[in-house]
């Protein structure tokens, strides 16, 4: 059974959207808090970024600041994120990089957002865990038909529960697709998607222990 991460973060990961600069690719911004006036952005892969009413971060304009929702501009188009609100779609590019840099948050997890089957989501990687490990409500959320997945049992704090294996179509982290790899949903909730050492083998990982480093392997 994957780790599985203490479920009440300080920050609650909220709506991602898509925006493209005229000849560059999307990236996914996400409002992951409030922070008395300001909001903290996350845009990409970037670190958080808490940005004042007015002002404009990785091309991302803070319109307006509230208790639980901020609303920002995107290339001229104005929207509302609310802390809590499920992920939309982002455009990405190829998936062809080769490197990945992921930073420690504050509780030394590293956590950043990517894409599995084209939908956004968050990842935790978890070097102790031998699969991804979906949440059932990101699998529903993912429209992923896993009940006619394998049925596997599930060892929990609340006892045997019922999960299931499947296989996804590409899981995404930064620039670099993996695709084929398998996943099981799990029915507990989860604030993240957990990568296991079945996407982690593709790849030479350096760490510090603020920092971590995913070269593919060749």
């Amino acid at each position: 059974m994957p780790f599985m991460p203490a479920l009440a973060a300080p920050l609650l990961m909220a709506t991602l959207l898509a925006f493209t600069g005229s000849l560059a690719k999307a990236q996914a911004v996400a409002l992951s808090g409030v922070l008395g006036s300001k909001a903290l952005l996350v845009v990409g892969s970037n670190a958080p970024r808490a940005v004042a009413v007015g002002e404009t971060h990785q091309g991302v304009r803070v319109l307006s600041v509230g208790k639980d929702e901020a609303v920002v501009e995107v290339q001229g188009q104005r929207s509302t994120l609310q802390l809590g609100q499920a992920p939309v779609n982002v455009r990405g590019s190829s998936g062809s990089g080769q490197r990945v840099v992921l930073m420690a948050d504050t509780r030394g997890h590293f956590v950043q957002q990517g894409q599995i089957n084209g939908q956004s989501m968050s990842f935790m990687v978890d070097t102790g865990a031998s699969t991804i490990a979906i949440g059932q409500a990101q699998a529903q959320r993912l429209g992923l038909d896993y009940r006619s997945g394998q049925p596997v049992r599930m060892n929990t704090a609340n006892g045997v529960a019922q999960g299931w294996r499947l296989h996804l179509d590409s899981v995404r982290l930064g620039e670099v697709q993996i695709t084929g790899l398998e996943a099981v949903i799990t029915p507990q909730p989860m604030p993240h998607v957990l990568l296991g050492n079945n996407f982690l083998n593709y790849f030479q990982m350096t760490r510090t222990p603020d920092q971590m480093v995913l070269e593919k392997r060749r």
